[in-house]
């Protein structure tokens, strides 16, 4: 018998294939897509019903050649691809290069790159679905019109190298939006009146926030009402007027989907949605494991699905039951209900073998690959476990016609929480609230009062967490798009990240403002989520793709035209700095290039000295008096150094702070746990000098 070969995206995929498949089988790589839209023009007959015109991507040759050589010389040829539609896509390209026979039973796929997996899929291939594929073709068509026709508008009437894109310019106009409602927010003020309690002969004091009077919940709007109300509870005795008792239980949370994936990953290790789906994908493709050749650790990991296949769930049953005993397995697997709309076609994201423990593991893999597969390990093993059990006490408390409310929870069952417990959007912790025995008709004795006054507050800014989520619940872009689309917006200069928030710059401003006027329906929420069902439709067999090319285009064409010929030449003034040219004496201008922000001389083209935006921490150089400054290491991990460099070689991985240690005199820094700032520390290795920091 001759060889088989199979071809797959990347090298990393191919060699752990290879692993598993052994001896009788070529394992290639074609290196993602062979064949795509040219760069340099359309590449969409708008004329001829929108036939895309593929061409061979510059320097595949080399990669397109040893392919034909290799699939020449094999009884047979699996196209072992992604398990998605941009993989459908890239198998058909390969499929129509390797004039493979159209129907052939060639495509292979699978969840999870594991020996079981793989030759079960070898055992059962199919011919390529062209469903997918063109659900594909639709979205890559319709992005490609939208993204090449208003993007040289942009250049003409604003600036060169702006874009546009059908779903890019969604998200920015999400974030524009909430902007907006920021600016435009007028907050009310209201207070609050709590009462510190305690017992008879008990030093212990409780909280009882003012909840009720005359059997109404009472909102306190300004000082004077909360000052009525001390006045006129001057010297009433304070009894218990009801206990409530119970018991609550808390679920764990599914295992992560895409998008709970980089929301999560985000809140607890700080990474961008794009190195999150980046990290990810090595997981998934293979890593070297020490002693025992390269292992997919995790399966797919773009689905919008929660599902977990049963023997998964058995295999984690089985592991919790030996490791953490039978209370902590439920009786019945646990199963999660899935978001309307969701592609049900792959399992959620979970580790390929639970004996796999992150601790195994870990001296194999780099800090951030570890740091995130302990997250969909934990997560994972969590959702298969029993919920966490707390203790909960209700108390009123009863002055005149007041009530005061107490309330107190404590975990009297870890369940779940034992491995893993979600982050929260505002970054706080779950703390057991213990209140002391009490009983109906028993007299507290009233500490003092702690009034306070509150404004109520804008919605929060976007993070990449919460824009994430909000596209899916919204309906907005896949679990595949998530991520090119919030790195082509900053990358873009429309949209900046600061410590995690997402805010629109002005020229983020200017161009959604200009797509808004002008191409309302393509940056219409709602339009946008019904056109992601009609590709839905088109994958499921239910719609024909250029259907919706062809009901699309007329209008969009009408707005071109209608829009180059009435949007005015927009002149954006650049930001003046008190930065001063070393060549020609001017003041630096701000500008953003393909990299971001950075500095030019105003004076080009007869001067054209550049230099990077330094941030200043405002904090001295503890070797030599300078300013220390924000830099970044040629992996974009931030470190900070001396602005002197390199007559200075100060660096440090933590940021450091103005004061110095009270106990060696040594510089303080701030100590990171999990993404957030939890206390500041002495740098120096052999002192204990710490405090906390407030908030």
């Amino acid at each position: 018998m001759g060889q088989k070969l199979v071809i797959v995206e990347s090298p990393a995929k191919a060699r752990t294939i290879k692993r598993l498949l052994g001896r009788g089988y070529k394992v290639e790589a074609s290196m993602g897509h062979v064949r795509d839209l040219p760069k340099s023009r359309l590449g969409v007959d708008t004329e001829n019903d929108f036939e895309p015109k593929y061409i061979t991507i510059r320097g595949k040759g080399e990669i397109l050649k040893k392919l034909r050589k290799e699939a020449e010389k094999s009884d047979k040829v699996f196209l072992a691809t992604d398990p998605d539609r941009e993989g459908e896509a890239i198998s058909w390209h390969l499929a129509h290069i390797l004039k493979m026979k159209e129907g052939s039973p060639c495509r292979i796929e699978f969840n999870e790159i594991t020996g079981t997996a793989v030759k079960q899929a070898i055992k059962e291939p199919r011919p390529i679905n062209r469903d997918l594929v063109d659900a594909q073709q639709a979205r890559r068509v319709l992005d490609r019109i939208v993204g090449y026709q208003i993007s040289p508008l942009l250049w003409r009437k604003v600036r060169k190298g702006l874009s546009a894109g059908r779903v890019q310019s969604v998200a920015a106009k999400m974030i524009c939006d909430r902007e907006r409602e920021i600016q435009a927010f007028v907050p009310e003020e209201y207070w609050s009146l709590t009462g510190m309690f305690n017992k008879e002969g008990k030093k212990q004091t409780f909280e009882a926030v003012f909840h009720s009077k005359d059997g109404k919940k009472h909102q306190l709007k300004d000082k004077d009402q909360v000052d009525a109300i001390i006045e006129d509870l001057k010297g009433i005795r304070y009894t218990v007027d009801e206990v409530k008792k119970g018991k609550k239980r808390r679920n764990p949370s599914p295992p992560f989907t895409t998008s709970t994936l980089q929301q999560e990953a985000s809140r607890k290790l700080g990474f961008t949605a794009q190195k999150t789906m980046l990290l990810a994908q090595q997981l998934y493709e293979g890593i070297d494991i020490k002693g025992q050749g390269t292992i997919g650790l995790v399966t797919y990991i773009r689905t919008d699905s929660t599902r977990i296949s049963s023997g998964a769930q058995q295999e984690a049953k089985d592991y919790i039951l030996e490791k953490y005993g039978k209370e902590y397995a439920p009786i019945k697997p646990n199963f999660f209900k899935s978001k309307k709309g969701a592609q049900d076609a792959h399992e959620a994201i979970r580790p390929t073998m639970v004996l796999w423990e992150p601790g195994t593991v870990k001296d194999s893999l780099k800090r951030d690959q570890y740091r995130l597969y302990r997250l969909i390990y934990e997560r994972f093993l969590a959702s298969q476990m029993t919920p966490a059990v707390f203790e909960t006490m209700t108390v009123n408390i009863k002055a005149k016609n007041y009530i005061f409310r107490a309330s107190g929870s404590r975990k009297i069952f870890q369940g779940f929480t034992i491995v893993y417990e979600e982050s929260r959007d505002d970054g706080k912790e779950e703390k057991d609230i213990n209140l002391p025995i009490l009983e109906t008709g028993e007299e507290v004795h009233l500490k003092n009062w702690d009034p306070n006054q509150h404004f109520t507050q804008p919605p929060p800014r976007f993070t990449e967490a919460s824009l994430v989520r909000a596209m899916e619940d919204m309906g907005i872009g896949r679990p595949s798009t998530y991520a090119p689309t919030i790195y082509t917006i900053t990358s873009r200069g429309y949209i900046e990240r600061e410590k995690r928030v997402l805010f629109p710059t002005e020229l983020g401003f200017i161009v959604n403002d200009l797509i808004a006027q002008y191409f309302a329906e393509i940056v219409d929420y709602k339009f946008t989520a019904e056109m992601e069902e009609d590709l839905d439709k088109v994958e499921e067999g239910e719609r024909e793709w250029k259907d919706i090319i062809r009901e699309f285009y007329p209008s969009f064409k009408s707005l071109l035209e209608h829009a180059d010929g009435d949007i005015p030449k927009i002149e954006i003034q650049d930001e003046e700095t008190d930065v001063i040219c070393d060549k020609c004496g001017a003041n630096m201008v701000i500008k953003t290039g393909r990299f971001g922000k950075f500095l030019a001389c105003p004076n080009f083209p007869e001067c054209r000295n550049t230099k990077p935006i330094v941030e200043e921490l405002g904090v001295d150089c503890p070797q030599c008096g300078s300013k220390v400054v924000v830099r970044k290491s040629k992996k974009g991990r931030t470190f900070y150094g001396c602005s002197n460099y390199p007559n200075c070689d100060f660096v440090s991985w933590d940021r450091p702070v103005k004061e110095t240690c009270p106990h060696c005199g040594s510089y303080m820094v701030e100590k990171a746990q999990r993404g957030r700032i939890k206390r500041i520390i002495c740098s120096n290795n052999e002192c204990k000098g710490k405090r906390k920091t407030t908030g």
